[in-house]
């Protein structure tokens, strides 16, 4: 008896730990422009009601300057700021940070998240949203399931490039 209950706890401790993760690769492209400043990025995960579920990442100054502080800003993303951003009160810890350089930025979300750990099961959209001072302002959607398999990609053509996500169970 002591035996098969050895065998067994030490089964249960060989498994691996699965957990629900989205993968997500973001690009900010160059643009050649006179003045230039980096996006705000505002990353969301919408039900099928189009309400936000979770904020997943927020980009923007966090540095006062003699133009302001960079809140003053957030309300030009304007989808995030109608769905959750006004309700949010900023900074929040694992979900807002500095605004990011031109580049390729790949981020991993998993259900330790805590914006994504009580999350159901189902099909979501994931909503990247970018506006720049002195430029322009782009929305890109992404469906996809939580805790399951799928993948997707949008192509932006101002403001942002290429988003690819993958999501796993």
């Amino acid at each position: 008896m002591r035996v098969q209950l050895t065998i067994a706890l030490s089964g249960l401790l060989a498994l691996p730990a699965y957990s629900a993760e989205i993968n997500l690769n973001l690009q900010i492209p160059q643009l050649n422009v006179a003045e230039y400043h980096r996006p705000y990025v505002a990353i969301w995960v919408e039900g099928p009601d189009q309400k936000a579920a979770a904020n997943l990442a927020v980009w923007y100054q966090q540095k006062a300057t003699n133009e302001g502080a960079g809140t003053k800003w957030l309300p030009d993303l304007r989808q995030w700021w109608r769905r959750s951003g006004r309700t949010l009160k900023v900074p929040v810890d694992g979900v807002t940070g500095p605004t990011r350089p031109v580049g390729k930025h790949a981020l991993q979300f998993t259900d330790r998240h805590p914006e994504l750990a009580s999350l159901p099961a189902g099909d979501y959209t994931l909503v990247v949203e970018a506006a720049r001072e002195v430029g322009g302002r782009e929305l890109l959607k992404i469906p996809f399931k939580w805790r399951g398999a799928s993948d997707g990609s949008a192509q932006g053509s101002s403001e942002l490039g290429l988003v690819t996500l993958a999501s796993k169970p």
